[in-house]
């Protein structure tokens, strides 16, 4: 039975979308799992873009609308089986059956990504409602982390706490919220800190996953030692990491955590 979890960011352009694809891409294909992404950003939706699906015909909106069967919506691209979203869509649905659907398919995966909307509405409820676990993207800095507040306040009230924090885009840390500050201000644990990955718009350029289009690129890795926690791996280490004795920075301390709690209780 699939996991799910919703990646979601209550601000735009903190690089959610490119996240969610990344960890999809990445868990397929270097830890041979079985994924499923689904773009739940609704009013929004991007996903295709990132995954090189630009025309879809059936979508996850087709199916909240009852037109098809979410089986039907599934394409696979780079080893990732997607439902991606209809760029136009006027009518409306009922965003909360997300759950629903997705519980027809579940057992065909090990895990499901879902990539949420960057707003504090129904759509991001569902995903929140449809997920066992929650990470939230931010970068490192005041606007977004009080965004990133309202997010874990919203996730509490609905029994679904955020299990972890990406920290993205970090770009000049002398003038940046560091991992203590953050951490302290939501009192969740960072589960991952990326550099400003120039990689990352050569990637949706192209229209390839980061992982598949650049394997060591700064985000491709700091996504593979995530996902190593996800998937109980032990996380892979350069060559200067392998000459300490220990490695005592927070994010991945963090990350062992998760990895023993992921599938404990607390997340079924």
């Amino acid at each position: 039975m699939a996991k799910t979890i919703g990646i979601i960011a209550i601000k735009g352009g903190v690089g959610k979308t490119t996240i969610s694809a990344a960890l999809a891409s990445d868990l397929a294909n270097h830890y041979n799992k079985k994924v499923l992404l689904v773009d739940a950003n609704f009013s929004a939706p991007n996903l295709g873009l990132h995954m090189d699906i630009l025309e879809p015909e059936k979508t996850i909106h087709h199916t909240l609308d009852k037109k098809i069967q979410i089986k039907s919506a599934i394409q696979n691209k780079f080893g990732v089986d997607v439902i991606p979203g209809e760029y136009v869509y006027n009518k409306p649905l009922n965003y909360l059956k997300l759950k629903d659907k997705l519980n027809t398919i579940k057992n065909r995966y090990d895990f499901i990504i879902l990539d949420s909307s960057p707003s504090l509405n129904d759509e991001v409820l569902s995903t929140m409602l449809a997920s066992d676990a929650l990470f939230v993207v931010t970068t490192p800095d005041y606007p977004t982390l009080s965004c990133t507040l309202k997010a874990a306040k919203l996730a509490k009230q609905r029994g679904k706490p955020i299990a972890g924090i990406i920290i993205n885009k970090i770009r000049n840390p002398r003038f940046e919220l560091n991992l203590k500050e953050i951490e302290d201000s939501v009192d969740i644990p960072v589960i991952a800190r990326i550099r400003d990955d120039k990689n990352a718009v050569k990637s949706l350029f192209t229209r390839i996953p980061l992982p598949i289009y650049k394997k060591h690129s700064p985000l491709s890795k700091e996504i593979n030692r995530l996902n190593a926690a996800l998937t109980k791996n032990i996380e892979k280490k350069s060559f200067f990491q392998k000459l300490m004795p220990f490695d005592f920075r927070k994010e991945r301390i963090n990350r062992e955590l998760l990895k023993e709690s992921f599938y404990s209780k607390t997340f079924k």
